[in-house]
C-alpha cells in the first residue's frame, strides 16, 4: 500500500520572521514546504523545503511551480513600515490571486491594529473593528477584500490574529527596542510597565497556522485569535532577566530599565514617514489589551503554548551575539531554575 503524498504549503515571504517559523513548523509536521523568497533562503530554512524565487506578482509562473498546494500563507510585508499605504494591499491582492489560481486556502496573519481603541484585555474575534490609524484602516481593508472574495465564492481563507511577535529573527520590538541596549546592560520598554500587552511567540503562532491548515471543516472565511502571552511590561522584563540569567547573559547587578522617547519620535516623524507611522501606533503600549482565543482552543488537537520562560530563553539564545551579549566581566553565573531576580 503506497504512502499518501504529504500536503503542500506555499509560504509567501518565507525569509521573514513568521515566514521562516512557519516553514519550520509545516516541515516538522510533515508538510511539503514551498518557500517563496525575495533573496537567498535564510539560515534555518528546512532542508526539505523547495525554495522559489519567483516574484509573488508573477501569478502564472508561481502557480505553475506551486501546483497542488493546499494552503498559501501570506507572510509578506512591505519592506519599510512607512510604505504600507503604497504596498500592503497590492501585495495582498497578488497573494489572493495566487491562492485563487491554486484553489488553495489563503492564510493571513492578522494583528490588533484593526480594533483601534476597542481593544480590551480579552478581545473577541467579533469585537468592533474601529481603526483610527492609517495602518489600522489598511488592515481592515485587507481583511475586507479577503472576506468579499470568500463571500463571492472565489476564495477560502483564514485570518489568525496575534499580538507583537517575539522569537527568532530580527525586525521586531524585541531586538530593535527592548533588547537593543542589552549589551550595555539596559532593557528598554516602549510603554508604562503596568499595562498588559499582547505578545505572540513565533513558533507557537506558526504551529497554530499548521493546526488550522490541516482542517477541512472550516468555513469559507474563518477568523481566529492566537492569545499568546498577555504581559505587563514588568512581567516581560522580569522574564527577560530570568532568561538572561539562565543563559549567563544577565549583568551581576541586573539590567537597568529605560523607556522609548516617544516625544522625540513624533517630532522626527514630521519629516520621516517611517517614524511618523511608528508614532501613530504608540497607543498600543498605553492601552491594556489581550486576545480571547476561546474559539481556537475549542478545536480538537489544539496545542498548548510554550511557557514564557522557555520562550524567552529561546528568543535570547537566537539573538545572542554581539548585539545582545554583555561583556564577560558583567555577567553572573546562570541562576537556578525558578530563582528570584531583581525587579
Amino acid at each position: 500500500m503506497s504512502t499518501p503524498a504529504p500536503s503542500t504549503a506555499l509560504i509567501l515571504g518565507a525569509n521573514g520572521r513568521l515566514g521562516l517559523a512557519a516553514a519550520q513548523a509545516f516541515a516538522a509536521a510533515g508538510w511539503q514546504v514551498l518557500a517563496q523568497v525575495r533573496r537567498e533562503a535564510a539560515p534555518g530554512m528546512p532542508a526539505s523545503a523547495r525554495v522559489l524565487r519567483t516574484p509573488v506578482t508573477d501569478t502564472a509562473a508561481l502557480a505553475a511551480q506551486a501546483a497542488g498546494a493546499r494552503v498559501v500563507l501570506h507572510a509578506l510585508n512591505p519592506t519599510q513600515y512607512g510604505r504600507w499605504e503604497r504596498d500592503a494591499l497590492p501585495l495582498l491582492r497578488a497573494g489572493l490571486d495566487l491562492a485563487q489560481a491554486l484553489d488553495a486556502r489563503l492564510m493571513l496573519p492578522g494583528n490588533v491594529y484593526n480594533y483601534g481603541t476597542a481593544l480590551s484585555l480579552s478581545t473577541p474575534e467579533d469585537a468592533p473593528q474601529q481603526p483610527h490609524t492609517v495602518h489600522g484602516r489598511i488592515r481592515v481593508a485587507m481583511e475586507a477584500e479577503i472576506e468579499r472574495r470568500c463571500r463571492a465564492g472565489q476564495l477560502r481563507a483564514t485570518v489568525l490574529t496575534a499580538g507583537d511577535f517575539f522569537g527568532a529573527g530580527h525586525g521586531t520590538w524585541f531586538d530593535q527596542a527592548i533588547l537593543k541596549s542589552m549589551a550595555q546592560g539596559k532593557l528598554v520598554y516602549p510603554g508604562p510597565l503596568d499595562v498588559p500587552h499582547a505578545w505572540a511567540y513565533l513558533p507557537d503562532l506558526a504551529r497554530s497556522f499548521v493546526q488550522l491548515a490541516a482542517r477541512d471543516d472550516l468555513p469559507a472565511f474563518a477568523r481566529y485569535h492566537h492569545a499568546g502571552h498577555t504581559l505587563t511590561g514588568t512581567q516581560l522584563l522580569d522574564g527577560i532577566e530570568r532568561a538572561a540569567a539562565q543563559l549567563g547573559l544577565r549583568p551581576a547587578q541586573g539590567f537597568r530599565r529605560g523607556g522609548v522617547p516617544w516625544g522625540l519620535i513624533r517630532v522626527l516623524g514630521l519629516v520621516a514617514p517611517t517614524l511618523r507611522a511608528l508614532a501613530s501606533m504608540s497607543y498600543l503600549w498605553r492601552l491594556p489589551h489581550g486576545l480571547d482565543d476561546t474559539r481556537l482552543r475549542a478545536l480538537p488537537g489544539h496545542l498548548p503554548g510554550t511557557p514564557l520562560d522557555l520562550a524567552l530563553e529561546d528568543t535570547l539564545r537566537g539573538l545572542a551575539g554581539s548585539a545582545v551579549r554583555p561583556s564577560p566581566s558583567s555577567c553572573q553565573p546562570a541562576a537556578p531554575a525558578g530563582a528570584a531576580t531583581r525587579t
